[in-house]
């Protein structure tokens, strides 16, 4: 129960960052700028983290620069990206591309997908390019760009943390490493634009985002992760998109499309199916071992 309990609330906080970020951004920025909520995100995010791992009396290790880089990359391409498309949208091209990159990355590697596993990959990469297609609803192309390096920045991220034997101290020092680059890109952003602007609205909601969605939210999904199978884990994180673009109809107005339903329908059972496929090719493995 406990295991259940921690997964709910951590999919649930996945998906509220997609939320609280375009209901911060909707508009073009009109309670804060992209830059000014990439900023509050990261440095709430770090300082609960950095509070959770004094509680458990923990310390800072685990993190590097590169994985701060990476995790940037995702919070200022996420926000940006929040500027142009809707949650549902973006939740989906997220997800997509975050799987992309990780299946991608193990192909690189030199993995031999069987046919099962090739039709997933092949039937999700058609689901994306599906929503990405121009069109009369197609997403903003610049936005849907920006979430797609969101996606990637996320997966490679993931990788990078992939076996670390103290998740929650690499995180919170990956938080604390990516302030000095969002204050970086806050001063970038004011010196080719204008002045940061945020209203006590856009700071509750990127302090939401990132002590509460970000920073409680993966903190349960480190707790939950070792009770859970790696093929588990990921099928389950299906639910994220669907859970965010329903928010995004009932919680801010959205509008549900043939395209997102489509393409999100198609996405999500690639990927399923691909899963199912190594799934199985893991099984088959363990067997042949005995």
């Amino acid at each position: 129960m406990r295991t259940t309990l921690f997964t709910v609330l951590a999919l649930l906080g996945f998906a509220a960052n997609s939320l609280l970020c375009r209901a911060a951004l909707a508009g073009g920025g009109r309670f804060i700028d992209a830059a000014s909520f990439t900023g509050v995100r990261l440095v709430s995010g770090a300082l609960m983290l950095g509070l959770l791992l004094r509680l458990r009396g923990g310390r800072y290790q685990g993190g590097s620069w590169g994985s701060a880089l990476a995790l940037f990359t995702y919070a200022a391409g996420f926000s940006l990206a929040y500027m142009r498309i809707p949650a549902g949208v973006g939740a989906l091209l997220l997800f997509g591309c975050v799987q992309a990159t990780m299946l991608g990355t193990g192909l690189v590697r030199g993995e031999r997908p069987r046919p099962l596993e090739w039709a997933g990959l092949l039937l999700a990469l058609g689901g994306l390019v599906g929503l990405a297609a121009p069109g009369a609803t197609a997403p903003d192309f610049v936005g849907a760009a920006l979430m797609a390096g969101a996606g990637v920045a996320w997966g490679v991220y993931s990788l990078r943390g992939r076996g670390s034997t103290h998740p929650l101290a690499a995180t919170a020092q990956n938080f604390l490493l990516s302030v000095p680059l969002a204050l970086a890109l806050s001063a970038v952003s004011t010196a080719l634009q204008s002045a940061p602007h945020a209203t006590p609205r856009g700071v509750v909601l990127a302090i939401a985002s990132g002590a509460l969605a970000s920073g409680v939210g993966y903190s349960l999904w480190y707790a939950a992760l070792p009770h859970l199978t790696a093929t588990r884990a990921a099928i389950i994180q299906l639910s994220v998109p669907v859970l965010a673009a329903t928010g995004g109809v009932l919680l801010l107005g959205e509008q549900l499309t043939v395209r997102l339903v489509g393409a999100g329908t198609a996405l999500l059972c690639g990927v399923l199916l691909a899963l199912a496929a190594r799934w199985r090719k893991s099984i088959e493995t363990a067997k042949g071992h005995r």
